[in-house]
Parts: C-alpha cells; sequence; structure tokens
C-alpha cells in the first residue's frame, strides 16, 4: 500500500483517462492476494488497495512509466482473462454462419447462408413452428430491420422452454449469424436490441407463498 501511494505521489500529475477508457485488468482477488502477501490482510484494506490499483491503471497508457506497469502486474491474476481474445467467427467453406443464442430456458442454433429467404425451425416452416405473429416477426426481426430478409436462408434448430422464448432465442442466433456475413450492420442491430442478451429468468418459489411473489389469499374466517 505505502508503495503504491508513493507511486500515485510521484505521477499524480500525468494525463489519465476516463475508467471505460483504461486497460482492463483482472486484479488479485481477496484470498489470492492473502496468499500473495502471506498476511490476513482485512476486507476494508484490500479494497483501499484495489482503489489505488484502479487509479494508477487510469494513468494514460502512452505515458505510463515502466515502474508503474510493474507494480501493476505484480497484483494480476496469473493468465488475465481479458487479454485472450476469441477468434473472430468465419463463414464456412460452404458460405453458412452459425449463430447460437439463448432466452430463459430455451436454446437455439443458427445457420445463415445466402439465399431466397427461405426459414425453416426444426424442419417446420415459420407459420408451422410458431402459430402466433408476434413471434414470427421476432424471430426474423433481425433481417427484417435490415431488409435482409430476401437476401438469406434461416435454418433453425430450438429447444427447451416455451414458445415465445424459442422464438427470442432464434432472434438472438440470427443476430450473431449476420454479423460473421455483414459486421459492419452491428450499428442498427444494437439499435434494433437483437444483440444484446436478455439475462431475465423466472424468480424461484417462496416458502408460504403461491408463486415468486403471490401470497395466499387472506380468509379471515
Amino acid at each position: 500500500m505505502l508503495k503504491l501511494e508513493a507511486l500515485l505521489a510521484k505521477y499524480a500529475a500525468l494525463p489519465t483517462v476516463s475508467p471505460s477508457e483504461a486497460p482492463r485488468m483482472a486484479w488479485f482477488k481477496l484470498l489470492q492476494f492473502r496468499d500473495a502477501v502471506g498476511e490476513p490482510v482485512p476486507t476494508k484494506k484490500y479494497k483501499g488497495l484495489i482503489k489505488l490499483l484502479q487509479r494508477l491503471n487510469r494513468i494514460d497508457p502512452k505515458v505510463a512509466p515502466e515502474e508503474v506497469r510493474t507494480a501493476l502486474n505484480f497484483f494480476l491474476r496469473p493468465g488475465n482473462p481479458y487479454g485472450n481474445k476469441p477468434a473472430p467467427r468465419t463463414v464456412d467453406e460452404q458460405g453458412k454462419a452459425r449463430g447460437k443464442g439463448k432466452r430463459k430456458a430455451s436454446s437455439a442454433v443458427v445457420q445463415l447462408v445466402e439465399g431466397e429467404g427461405e426459414v425453416l425451425v426444426n424442419g417446420k416452416t415459420l407459420n408451422e413452428a410458431f402459430p402466433r405473429l408476434h413471434d414470427r416477426e421476432s424471430a426474423v426481426w433481425p433481417l427484417r430491420c435490415t431488409s435482409r430478409l430476401d437476401k438469406y436462408n434461416v435454418w433453425a434448430t430450438v429447444r427447451g422452454g416455451g414458445v415465445t422464448g424459442q422464438a427470442e432465442a432464434i432472434t438472438l442466433a440470427v443476430a450473431r449469424a449476420l454479423l460473421v456475413h455483414e459486421p459492419a450492420l452491428k450499428p442498427i442491430l444494437r439499435k434494433a436490441g437483437v444483440v444484446t442478451v436478455d439475462a431475465r429468468r423466472v424468480e424461484r418459489k417462496k416458502p408460504g407463498h403461491v408463486k415468486a411473489r403471490k401470497m395466499p389469499t387472506w380468509v379471515k374466517r
């Protein structure tokens, strides 16, 4: 702590970047830090250490001294998870792009290839798979909002959950597969809200409740 505070006092005048623009770093967790220093460090001091590290990490990388980088690297977890970037997905030799999507208990895998606009879900047509108009619109919304309905064929395999959950899982999978073909469409798809994962799940039932929040009807007699 004293060493980091001395570094901060020494280089406090250097230009900084905003927290969102600073390099992502995976700092030691509390137990790992205790093992590294060999002392039972309290949680309060650990939080103060993290604040110091984050402030030093905000120094503009272009002018950050080597002394600061060496000090920060000591507190990095082995195998920095933010340093490993996945390889970009590409179209296979048959011209297909693959995308996966999940929603609630449903999971979908979509293969997107250039064609005339045919859509098959588990071997069925879109009308057979989704009787409701809203679900049909939702499943192909990434293609509709980018005016690509007649340009690609969609073959989807979906399982689990209900009809609406399956349709929304296909939405995410189609959007991801479309980005493999045309990465430049990402701003349009993001604005349409089809590349953001919806992490909401059904809240669990509680003891003494009828459902997650609903209580039994109160009866006086």
